[in-house]
């Protein structure tokens, strides 16, 4: 049992200033006060800057259209033990309509001295029952001086249209980065939004351990960024009858986002989720036979394959058009005449050069009128409207992922994929496979609809194990196709991905996302660097630690499509291509240490990013145009550094950690190398 240092019942009084007098909870980096009515505001005590600029009705609910917050205050306990600090307060809403009991319990748990958890109970007083139709924890508007002050943000909704997650949040801009589906098939990410300025940052979010239907909304209007944690739910109290909040959390920051995920991550591998041991496997570059599209032809394929062992890909990946549809999984006999004898000899044929092989995946899909829809429509996912949720992308339909069946079904597959063809790893695509939208199939029985949105990382955690089982170094790709990643489907995969990126920006942000979240040496694949702006960047993959790839076709020629362009291995492009794996096997940067708190990537210009291998640091600037002055930051004191362009091999001389700056001019990038000497 933990150690109670002491424990304190008050009942407090409130001052002129409309505050309680100690009613507060604070460690080193961060405070909140409550005042009588329960609202909060958020204080930085290194400088006593009021980070919220007054008190503002944090957490609240909301009954057939009334918003109840005015919780006139009852009582107050503090708890301190050698593990963290917790402040419960009490008030009670009455009006002629509601009488409601609300307990805010708030928590700094030691090792993360800059988080407020906080967690809220509400309790029906009436006679009569009460509907509650939402709730909203840590709402807190951000001050700013004008319309034009610049504030950034990190938001991870899913949304068609592919947003970036790191963003300007101009005036007027609203985002509701709701958690579930916004689309048939986008849906799903990472519950926490942070949103910052030049000098101070404030993100909410929730630390359930399971993904769960909320929003984390983001709005500017005026003199103010409002964010917030809600969810919109129908939840009936009879007397007496209380429900509690999700843990929810607010914390203070300066920089940019990263710091924020990271100590999130960390939050919650803290709570039990942990991320899986990384092969070598996964950080080797890879080419996707996807060049080639749905309707490749093998041969294709197969001749391409010396140019890949010469160019330095360590991986190919068989993508999209193997099989017959989605959901059947059967070999499409134009293309593999013989059945599964044919594929096993394609996979040996690849590892015949000394290549791995990954196969092209879409699990939870299935096609009307396949087998399994007509053998088995029982695993199908019906909605509220007794109708199936399509999958547009696909032309397809939910399976459900928490159905014991389907589950049984997905782990067959596995094992055939792996164990019988040979693979050595998954790349498992689509935007669908981000989250769930709630099932009300009868068959399934289950507890409550949200069931199968909460059981995604099951489904995931079963289709890891299954690949293990057969082996240990397989790599295990989830690609969501433009969604933001859900953070629950992290801790089964071990390889994240840009996943359909619509320009470098996005392959940059998402790398140092995926950093702060899976860890500063997550092997992230910067996907096909034909999908960086301009098609050929792969400075920006290198630079940020990320894996290349590629998805080139040979020879020249050999297939065009009219809307990705000739992707040919050209003799100028396959220069360059060489080039650019030899740097990338040469440093493998990924397996370094990324340093993603040591430059604001909203403020901070050129845009930087740093990568600490063994004695050297590895710089990454970003410009369109850049003259001037660069300060690397994160050296060691009183050290001396030799600097060089390891991209087209120029020496920069020597530099003292005491006088950490250099006139530089570039274009686009610089990727520069400091040996400590």
């Amino acid at each position: 049992m933990k150690k109670i240092i002491f424990l304190l019942i008050i009942t407090l009084t409130a001052c002129q200033n409309n505050t309680l007098n100690n009613l507060e909870l604070k460690s080193t980096k961060i405070k909140i006060e409550y005042n009588n009515l329960l609202y909060s505001r958020i204080i930085n005590p290194l400088d006593s800057n009021d980070v919220t600029k007054g008190f503002s009705a944090s957490e609240y609910i909301v009954i057939a259209g009334d918003t109840i917050k005015d919780f006139k205050f009852e009582k107050s306990k503090s708890i301190e033990t050698d593990t963290s600090k917790i402040l419960r307060i009490s008030g009670i809403f009455k009006s002629e309509k509601y009488k409601i009991k609300k307990i805010v319990n708030s928590e700094i748990i030691t090792k993360f001295p800059s988080f407020i958890i906080t967690r809220v109970q509400y309790t029906n007083l009436n006679k009569n029952a009460i509907n509650i139709s939402a709730w909203v924890n840590n709402h807190y508007n951000i001050p700013v001086k004008d319309t034009n002050e610049v504030v950034w943000s990190y938001q991870s909704g899913s949304y068609e249209e592919r947003p970036d997650w790191v963003l300007k949040v101009p005036n007027g801009f609203y985002q509701k980065n709701y958690m579930g589906m916004n689309a048939t098939d986008y849906g799903g990410g990472t519950p926490v939004t942070d949103v910052w300025k030049k000098n101070i940052g404030l993100a909410v979010g929730h630390l359930e351990k399971v993904p769960k239907l909320v929003s984390l909304p983001v709005k500017r209007k005026n003199k103010f960024v409002s964010i917030e944690i809600n969810q919109e739910k129908e939840i009936k109290l009879k007397k007496n009858e209380s429900f509690k909040t999700y843990k929810t959390f607010v914390t203070i920051h300066n920089g940019d986002y990263f710091t924020t995920l990271s100590n999130y991550s960390s939050l919650m591998h803290n709570n039990g989720l942990n991320f899986k041991k990384i092969s070598d496997a996964a950080y080797e570059p890879i080419w996707c036979a996807w060049g080639y599209e749905r309707n490749f032809k093998v041969k294709d394929i197969l001749r391409t394959l010396p140019k890949v062992k010469e160019l330095g890909f360590k991986w190919v990946v068989l993508d999209d058009g193997w099989q017959t549809s989605e959901g059947d999984w059967y070999l499409n006999r134009k293309k593999f005449p013989n059945g599964d004898t044919d594929m096993k000899e394609f996979v040996d044929k690849i590892h015949s050069y000394g290549l791995k092989a990954k196969l092209w995946w879409a699990p939870l899909a299935a096609d009307p009128g396949t087998d399994l829809i007509k053998q088995h429509s029982d695993m199908l996912l019906i909605n509220k409207d007794g109708k199936y949720q399509d999958i547009s992308w696909w032309d397809s339909y939910y399976l459900c992922p928490a159905y014991k069946p389907t589950l049984e079904y997905t782990k067959n597959l596995v094992e055939k994929f792996i164990d019988e063809w040979g693979y050595d790893g998954l790349k498992i695509d689509g935007q669908h496979m981000n989250a769930a939208p709630p099932c009300y199939n009868p068959k399934h029985h289950h507890k409550y609809p949200e069931e199968s949105f909460e059981a995604m990382p099951k489904f995931y955690d079963s289709i890891f194990e299954t690949v293990m089982k057969y082996k240990k170094d397989a790599v295990v790709e989830i690609c969501p196709c433009g969604d933001a990643y859900s953070f629950f489907m992290l801790p089964y995969i071990n390889q994240p991905v840009s996943s359909d990126p619509t320009s470098s920006w996005q392959i940059r942000t998402k790398g140092k996302t995926m950093k702060a979240l899976m860890g500063p040496s997550a092997p992230y694949y910067g996907d096909h660097v034909e999908l960086s702006s301009g098609g050929e960047d792969f400075a920006s993959t290198v630079g940020v630690g990320g894996v290349v790839g590629s998805k080139f076709v040979w020879p020249v020629g050999v297939y065009f499509n009219k809307e990705t362009g000739d992707i040919s291995l050209t003799p100028q492009r396959e220069k360059k291509w060489k080039k650019w794996i030899n740097i990338y096997n040469d440093h493998v940067l990924p397996k370094g240490e990324y340093l993603g708190n040591l430059y604001d990537i909203g403020f901070d210009r050129p845009e930087t990013h740093v990568i600490r291998k063994a004695d050297s640091l590895f710089y990454a600037f970003y410009a369109d145009e850049y003259e001037g002055d660069i300060e690397f930051r994160g050296l060691d004191k009183n050290a001396k550094y030799r600097i060089s362009d390891y991209v087209n091999n120029i020496d920069y001389g020597i530099i003292q950690s005491k006088n950490p700056n250099l006139k530089i001019k570039f274009k686009n990038y610089l990727l520069l190398k400091l040996i400590k000497l």
